[in-house]
């Protein structure tokens, strides 16, 4: 398994581009866009025969079209800012979201693929790199020199042409804007460049950064400096949000236009997104048989982790034939809206240091000190059992792949199912993530506002003060304890535990019944490590809407869940000091446990609402919207 040697990429790692096209997910599903709910443009045969559906116009309510009617309830999302029209058209209705599940709308998956198999004779034509014709890497969600799959190919060919390499990051204001990208984040990987390019330098690669103010050029801006190079050939590893794959079909295309080639590569998840289908060849809904899946495909087929060949440092007589003015080159300011004080600046960067180096050292010392214990402590905030990695995956300084093989190396574990139960457990938390990707780019629409559960769309929140309740839950104001300590450590630090995660996501959506995509992008906004599979699909369940979900009927009662995970109250004294004083049992409900009069003398808010009545308000609107009345 993860002893097998290192080889030349295959399976998993082959490029959508070559003969991987035919077995890359093509699956009928959704189509939607990165945190929001965009419409495929895209021109390629394969949307022939939805062309009416696929009106580039985002205001389109034809009567003889039903597919192009915005929901009925779409103006409530607009005007609570869930919907953001400077980008996006209004939220589709349920009738669009059936078409692209029963397959009558395509996803940006398979009509990437489309792209790519219509435009592989004429790539078959392109001339080779050269000396004077550098290849070009397009760096995303994948900032590291060490297993990068598609850059360790576009190596490849360059050594193999005595050509030089060229790696290219491309910021989009708009793009961060459209997607809800926090200032944190924003900061996080602006500072994970600086790393890559001091990486890539010592290897005579230089990493030109780009500002592309409007995101709808960034593909023709790529053409230009392309142009400007004089190269022919772009690698790109895959991002799976439907922005981002419908970019790369844009690319895919204009690249063929003008006699040049971009291989896109699967990279990102330990196995690629449809490679793991149930009996009846569909995609998982559920996560234990997905899972199981996803570890008997490793173990049929160990090369499909295979991580890349690293990279052969250019030659100085070829580096030279480069313009001395790419290396070097300034790393941007983060744009207005997206900058951080310099109070928050100084907090974050010793909180959450940038680059591969530093995921790789925390993978290190995690798996030394802290994996055969992960799966008695992880659900406990204060017991700081977690590998604090998820910044690192989301940007793509480090990799499923590489912590299967250094935390199956260090455990001694011969396979997924062996090694101690902490290894065991922390891989599969690591997979979830993968899974909530498979899930994206099989049905697209969750990130287009769109619940997986569709029929939970028509759910009636509440509008009794919602905006209030909002901003009390924004502030770590709610009046319970273990919600407000959790959404304050989120506000101070980017990041919170998973378990606390659940736990305010389930208290918005049922103890307040405010609409959960309020919730899902204000995590957006504040995360260091926001992903947006990863955050659709956790408060996908904690609100009952997503695949695998928590039953509606199960709501996490928050005085239960704060005495089971922070028993002693650590964890809320930590965070909320005006209750530090508060002894015993009393930290978890101060209220109604004989201790009210210090808490209010403190300045600690009464509960915003009752949990009991909130729930049996919850469990008929739920009701309501499935038609179980």
């Amino acid at each position: 398994m993860p002893a097998a040697p290192k080889r030349k990429i295959s399976n998993g790692g082959a490029p959508v581009t070559r003969a991987g096209a035919e077995r890359a997910n093509g699956a009928n599903g959704a189509n939607g866009a990165s945190g929001s709910n965009g419409e495929n443009k895209d021109g390629s045969n394969a949307m022939k025969k939805v062309k009416s559906a696929e009106s580039s116009s985002p205001r389109a309510s034809s009567k003889t079209d039903a597919l192009r009617r915005p929901h009925p309830h779409h103006r409530a999302a607009e005007e609570s800012g869930i919907v953001l029209r400077q980008f996006y058209p209004p939220e589709m209705s349920t009738a669009r979201v059936m078409a692209y599940i029963d397959g009558r709308l395509p996803t940006p998956m398979s009509v990437l693929n489309t792209a790519v198999k219509e435009t592989a004779k004429q790539l078959a034509k392109a001339e080779p790199p050269s000396k004077e014709s550098p290849v070009v890497h397009f760096f995303k969600s994948d900032l590291r020199v060490h297993d990068n799959r598609a850059l360790s190919q576009a190596r490849a060919l360059a050594k193999e042409n005595e050509a030089p390499l060229v790696g290219l990051y491309v910021v989009s204001p708009q793009d961060w804007e459209a997607h809800n990208t926090a200032p944190v984040r924003v900061d996080f990987m602006l500072r994970t460049l600086t790393v890559l390019q001091e990486d890539l330098a010592k290897l005579n690669i230089p990493l030109w950064i780009e500002t592309v103010e409007d995101r709808k050029q960034v593909p023709r801006r790529i053409l230009e400096l392309m142009d400007t190079w004089k190269a022919r050939h772009l690698f790109a590893n895959l991002e799976y949000e439907p922005d981002e794959l419908r970019r790369e079909t844009k690319l895919v295309r204009l690249c063929a236009s003008q006699g040049k080639t971009m291989t896109v590569v699967h990279d990102t998840c330990g196995v690629p997104p449809g490679e793991l289908v149930t009996g009846g060849g569909k995609q998982y809904s559920v996560y234990t048989p997905w899972f199981r899946a996803f570890k008997q495909r490793i173990h049929d087929d160990e090369h499909v982790i295979d991580q890349a060949d690293d990279l052969v440092k250019v030659p100085d007589s070829i580096k030279e034939q480069l313009p001395k003015e790419l290396f070097g080159c300034a790393i941007p300011e983060a744009p207005e809206g997206k900058r951080l004080t310099d109070e928050e600046k100084k907090r974050f960067h010793q909180m959450w240091p940038a680059g591969e180096h530093e995921a790789s050292a925390r993978l290190e010392k995690f798996c030394k000190t802290r994996i055969d214990e992960y799966a008695d402590k992880r659900d406990f905030p204060a017991a700081s059992a977690t590998s604090a990695l998820s910044p690192y995956l989301a940007s793509g300084a480090i990799c499923t792949r590489t912590i299967i093989h250094t935390a199956s190396d260090r455990a001694k574990a011969s396979s997924l199912d062996s090694g101690s139960k902490g290894f065991r457990v922390w891989i599969s938390e690591v997979a979830w993530r993968d899974f909530y990707k498979h899930v994206l780019v099989n049905w697209p629409f969750i990130a287009m506002n769109k619940p997986y559960k569709y029929e939970t769309a028509n759910i009636e929140w509440s509008t009794d003060d919602s905006d209030a309740k909002f901003e009390a839950w924004t502030q770590g104001r709610t009046g319970y304890p273990i919600v407000d300590a959790a959404m304050r450590q989120l506000l101070h630090e980017g990041w919170m535990h998973n378990r606390t995660r659940m736990i305010v996501a389930s208290f918005l959506s049922k103890d307040l019944l405010v609409d959960w995509r309020r919730g899902e992008q204000w995590f957006m906004r504040h995360l260091v490590d926001g992903d947006v599979a990863s955050n659709i699909g956790g408060w996908g369940f904690a609100a009952s809407v997503g695949v695998d979900p928590q039953p509606y009927f199960r709501i996490f009662n928050p005085y239960l869940q704060s005495e089971k995970f922070d028993a002693d109250g650590k964890f809320i004294r930590q965070w909320l000091p005006e209750l530090a004083r508060i002894s015993g049992k009393a930290i978890h409900e101060p209220y109604a446990r004989g201790a009210g009069s210090q808490a209010q003398k403190a300045g600690y808010p009464k509960p915003l609402v009752d949990h009991k009545a909130a729930r049996d308000i919850a469990l008929a609107a739920y009701k309501k919207a499935s038609g179980k009345e």
